[in-house]
């Protein structure tokens, strides 16, 4: 912009000066204005780029001699909108006082106003805006939802002028920070690491740093930090580790810090023990162990199945424990042989234990132990076992009479040695082979002698025949053991049995099996005289008889009832019925007889089954029912007394059966369903063929009655009605047997015949 200004002077002037609003002289030489004149009495002042500053009141003064003239002229300049200073974005923290800066220039002065999401932003409307006498916007309490875009108009009313700056706004959010776990336990020196997290938020994203102790902590051999920082991986864990660590969340807004502690748990360590060496009847010896840990260990001990715990212990006062810190101490007073092996040192805290094994060798005399009497007879061989305990070991001598064995005369002598037993083997020959043996044991601490007797074994006395049962066809003879076994256990005993005055029949039965107190002869003939006599065999021989008892069996009769058991079927709704049979009263079993009902029903049909039949499933009872059941034996002279049992079914489950199990997808009422269903549509197929084939039907009834068509007049009024009448064999559908659940009968399985007869298997796979 270049604006000029000319005065003339009325007369000549010899010097024409310019003089600045400021009173300052203008001189020619000064940048961006120039003066200038033109002739004598004219002067010209060029104001270049001229701006609001050049604006004033400029004097121009002529003189000529002693002769002074003057004269002003007043500059105005009018400035465009010009926005120097609309910085964007502008940040603040929230809940500052925020000034929006937005610095306008212009002549006159602009009025401003702000805008935001579309709305003029008034005090009035929200006591925490106010625009400042500068123009800037001042946002008490600043908020995040405050951030956004803000319009800073600038309007000049009285030239029409408007302008604008879009400035955006950033509300930056103090972090926050907070430990997922203030403690965090860890154990040392097991390889284990040791997660620390802490969770942050905060705008921009705050960056997670860690420290301990005053350390600031970065990834690599001891410690891996995730990609934003938040979680702490401490290596390999150990006791130094312990302490305190900061989390700091820092982003532009500030800091936050939070502490995490790290507490570290060591295992119970056992760092020292000692074993011990000792002789019976020392005054005392101890046991020492120490362990380390964190928390402090506690000590106990253990021999065999004894636990020992701290001070004198009740049951042996001969045994104390004392422990202090990390220390325990076992003291054995009166030391004994038996003290002699393995202690066990356990070390232990709230996260774990320590074993350690300390051994206790004690030095003593030998001492005999064992059996001192054996049984046997000739030709049977025979050990004398010399069991010896000692320390340092001893050697053991079998004596006989002063004369150590085996001798050059002995040949029916031997001797097996193993650590701690020494065997003698002796094979009688006779009697002279039975008698003293002595076995004496030596050591560095002394010796000890005992003496062992072989002793020639007897067959046992006869069995006591207690009392005989008879049977029609079988006998129970109940007997006591012999009064003596003869030194050796019974093997057998052995039954004879006959008619009077005929050869003896006799069955042995083997006695190992436990107790043997009941034995029944079987294959006698009903209604006849017996005797029966009984002895024990044991490894010598049969011993005597015992004397002959008579009994009479029964006459043929009715066969004794069997023995029931309710065992479990394949399915939750079925049982197993398990018989055992009984004395058949002297006549073969020709067949059973089984009859079942719930408690509060009639008795299901009787099922008849093979003699040789031992079992019967019976399955689709109700559910929750209490049944009772009665199975007879039927023998040639009738069925014997019943056997009775009672069982209660399971509840019904909630679950459906699955088909692979064989149940049944469909309910009852489904089935009733499909059945009326297919019913009607078998109805209209059947009704079709009688319209079109026979002119007849309940459709050829429609179409006379409401069509008006005329019916054959051989039909009959039945069918003249829409009734049709159908014999058997001139229908030509199959026949359909459709079977619900309510009709199954409830003692078959696998749809078979509803009552076994004699062609009826007798058992079912299992």
């Amino acid at each position: 912009l270049c604006r000029s200004f000319c005065f003339a002077v009325v007369g000549d002037a010899k010097d024409i000066d310019w003089f600045a609003p400021s009173g300052e002289k203008i001189l020619p030489t000064r940048p961006n204005i120039s003066v200038s004149r033109t002739d004598e009495s004219t002067s010209t002042l060029t104001l270049y780029h001229a701006n609001v500053d050049n604006a004033g009141i400029y004097k121009c003064v002529a003189k000529n001699g002693g002769k002074e003239a003057q004269a002003t002229v007043q500059v105005k300049i009018f400035q465009k909108i010009s926005f120097q200073s609309a910085p964007s974005p502008q940040e603040f923290n929230e809940g500052d006082n925020a000034d929006i800066v937005c610095d306008v220039v212009s002549s006159p002065p602009a009025s401003i106003i702000w805008k935001h999401k579309g709305s003029i932003l008034q005090s009035a409307k929200d006591v925490r805006y106010k625009i400042m006498d500068n123009g800037h916007l001042l946002i008490r309490g600043i908020k995040k939802v405050d951030e956004g875009m803000y319009n800073c108009e600038a309007r000049v009313m009285a030239r029409g002028e408007i302008d604008f700056r879009l400035i955006k706004v950033i509300v930056n959010v103090l972090p926050t920070i907070r430990a997922r776990k203030t403690e965090v336990n860890a154990t040392a020196d097991i390889g284990e690491s040791a997660l620390l997290a802490c969770d942050a938020d905060g705008f921009p994203e705050p960056t997670v740093t860690w420290t301990h102790n005053s350390v600031v902590l970065e990834t690599g051999d001891k410690y891996s930090l995730n990609k934003d920082g938040s979680e702490l991986v401490i290596k390999e864990v150990k006791k130094v580790d312990e302490g305190d660590y900061t989390c700091i969340a820092k982003n532009k807004a500030g800091e936050k810090a939070e502490e995490v502690s790290l507490n570290v748990f060591v295992l119970p360590n056992i760092t020292y023990f000692n074993n011990q060496t000792a002789s019976e009847f020392d005054e005392e010896v101890t046991l020492t162990c120490e362990a380390s840990g964190d928390p402090t260990p506690t000590i106990s001990w253990k021999f065999g199945n004894r636990l020992f715990t701290e001070g004198e212990q009740s049951l042996d006062r001969n045994v104390v424990v004392r422990s202090h810190a990390r220390v325990s101490s076992l003291t054995l007073k009166n030391v004994q042989f038996t003290d002699a092996g393995r202690y066990l040192c356990t070390a232990s805290n709230s996260i774990g234990e320590d074993n350690q094994q300390l051994f206790l060798e004690v030095r003593y005399a030998p001492k005999i132990m064992g059996l001192v009497a054996k049984y046997t007879w000739e030709e049977n061989p025979a050990n004398l076992s010399c069991e010896v305990a000692a320390n340092p070991r001893a050697s053991v001598v079998w004596f006989r009479d002063g004369i150590e064995l085996p001798s050059s005369n002995s040949t029916n002598i031997k001797i097996f040695n193993t650590p701690t037993v020494n065997h003698l083997e002796i094979t009688p020959e006779s009697q002279n082979d039975f008698g003293s043996y002595n076995c004496t044991a030596t050591n560095g601490l002394g010796s000890e002698s005992k003496e062992f007797l072989l002793i020639q074994a007897e067959v046992p006395s006869s069995p006591k025949i207690e009392e005989v049962q008879p049977f029609s066809s079988t006998a129970v003879v109940e007997f006591e053991e012999p009064f003596s076994l003869g030194g050796v256990p019974i093997l057998k005993y052995k039954v004879q049995w006959r008619l009077p005055g005929k050869e003896w029949r006799s069955q042995e039965y083997r006695a190992d099996k436990g107790e043997l107190s009941l034995i029944t002869i079987v294959g006698l003939k009903p209604e006849t005289t017996y005797e029966v006599k009984m002895s024990a065999i044991n490894g010598k021989g049969e011993g005597e008889s015992s004397r002959a008892s008579t009994f009479k069996t029964e006459p043929v009769r009715e066969p004794n009832a069997p023995i029931l058991e309710v065992l479990p079927g394949k399915n939750l709704n079925s049982v197993k019925i398990k018989w055992t049979k009984q004395d058949d009263g002297g006549s073969p079993i020709k067949h059973y007889l089984l009859r079942y009902k719930a408690h509060v029903s009639d008795w299901k049909p009787e099922q008849r089954l093979p003699p040789l039949s031992d079992y019967v499933t019976l399955t689709g009872l109700d559910w929750n029912t209490d049944y009772e059941i009665h199975v007879v034996a039927v023998n040639q002279r009738g069925p014997s007394e019943p056997s009775v049992t009672s069982f209660r079914t399971a509840t019904e489950p909630t679950t459906v059966p699955d088909a692979a199990d064989g149940g049944s997808v469909l309910g009852t009422g489904a089935i009733v369903g499909i059945l009326i269903v297919v019913f009607l549509l078998l109805l209209v197929a059947v009704d079709l063929t009688c319209y079109f084939l026979n002119k007849c039907g309940l459709l050829m009834c429609i179409a006379v009655n409401v069509c008006g068509k005329a019916g054959p007049g051989a039909k009959s009024k039945d069918i003249e009605e829409g009734q049709a009448a159908f014999s058997k064999d001139e229908s030509k559908e199959p026949i359909v047997e459709v079977r619900t659940e309510e009709e199954n009968t409830p003692n078959q399985e696998g749809g078979g015949p509803t009552e076994p007869n004699e062609t009826t298997p007798l058992t079912e796979p299992e």
